[in-house]
């Protein structure tokens, strides 16, 4: 596996290995969406010298949520509970990048104050978001009918973004990374399965790909290009996500963002639906194709062992692998991989809220040696 222990560069830092800690959603925030003890431990744990981190998804706006416990940024109490996970990052050597997340029609009305999400058009998603019950646990709920944006919204959509990307400046972060994929708001600009719009801001592929350009345009004016990194899922359905073109939509968006220096470009593989493995179809669009096209740093996602991983960055089809579950239950993954030790496995029920079970409390694994 040395492939995936050489060092690179991500933007303007070096990193001292390729394997990368993936976006999760863990909804372990406290009060107000603000990250407290918890989750300075969990991103603590995680960090490793020269090491790379992507926070949870985070949401730009009180109309992003898809999920209770989520984290947000657009309070200064928020970017206060973040710094002090940067902080413990950084202490460890390691650098961290903030997603950020507008969830546009897959929020939920539990989740904003009672509002209508909003989205490019009145299309339903059918997927699940995940409230407080009556009990106050959590629980999985339909997904509702989201109000299309007016077009003199979209700018203070856009707005926040830009907001949340100062904030995350503020907090520490070493780059943001935005959040075009699995069905949120920019991919559902994007995709014209979910927009239906006749405006400026539908209808052609230029005018779809319109919202997320000038989102990106809104942090760089925040970040320097080569802090900023962008995520997408091209071979993915989940949000009830679809497009008469994909590959034309995503090589497209790929060959655009060239002109952007970026960080790196986040690539979610076509086997990975949400949390789960799948077949993905032969027509997919993977990290491989759109390598074709973008010329920079691509961090592939999606269901990889350190088999896998090692195989695509030989290739070259990638520069960097991020794993998910596995580093939900391997705090120290990146050094079990270089040392070949046993990988510890994941409890899936305490994926999404909780409290320290099945997040902060799996071994390193000289710990589990040891007893």
């Amino acid at each position: 596996m040395n492939s995936l222990f050489t060092q690179t560069h991500v933007g303007p830092y070096a990193i001292s290995h390729r394997v990368v800690m993936a976006p999760l959603t863990r909804m372990r925030t406290n009060a107000h969406n603000v990250p407290g003890d918890l989750m300075v431990d969990y991103y603590a744990q995680r960090a490793s010298s020269g090491g790379l981190l992507i926070s949870d998804a985070t949401s730009v706006s009180p109309l992003g949520f898809a999920y209770v416990g989520a984290p947000g940024l657009y309070t200064e109490a928020q970017a206060f509970g973040w710094r002090r996970v940067t902080d413990a990052v950084h202490a460890k050597g390691g650098r961290i990048f903030l997603q950020l997340w507008h969830a546009g029609r897959q929020a939920h009305p539990a989740n904003i104050g009672g509002e209508m999400p909003v989205a490019p058009s009145a299309v339903r998603a059918y997927e699940h978001s995940a409230i407080h019950g009556q009990n106050g646990q959590v629980i999985e709920v339909e997904q509702v009918l989201p109000r299309a944006l007016a077009i003199e919204e979209i700018p203070g959509v856009i707005e926040e973004f830009r907001h949340a990307a100062a904030l995350a400046k503020q907090a520490g972060f070493d780059g943001v990374e935005l959040h075009a994929a699995n069905g949120y708001l920019p991919d559902q600009f994007l995709q014209d399965g979910s927009n239906h719009r006749t405006d400026a801001y539908g209808g052609s592929l230029e005018n779809r790909a319109r919202f997320l350009f000038e989102v990106l345009d809104a942090i760089g004016s925040v970040w320097p290009a080569s802090q900023i990194a962008v995520r997408l899922s091209p071979g993915s359905s989940y949000g009830t996500m679809s497009d008469s073109d994909p590959h034309a939509t995503f090589s497209y968006v790929a060959r655009r963002l060239n002109g952007y220096g970026l960080a790196y470009l986040h690539v979610v593989e076509p086997r990975v639906r949400g949390n789960d493995d799948i077949d993905a179809a032969a027509s997919a669009i993977s990290a491989k194709d759109l390598r074709r096209v973008f010329k920079g740093t691509i961090i592939a996602a999606g269901g990889f062992t350190a088999e896998s991983a090692h195989r695509i960055i030989e290739a070259g089809d990638a520069d960097l692998v991020a794993f998910g579950r596995l580093f939900i239950s391997n705090p120290d993954l990146p050094e079990r991989l270089h040392v070949g030790a046993p990988l510890a496995h994941y409890d899936r029920s305490t994926f999404y809220g909780g409290d320290s079970r099945g997040y902060t409390d799996y071994a390193f694994h000289r710990t589990a040696a040891v007893t």
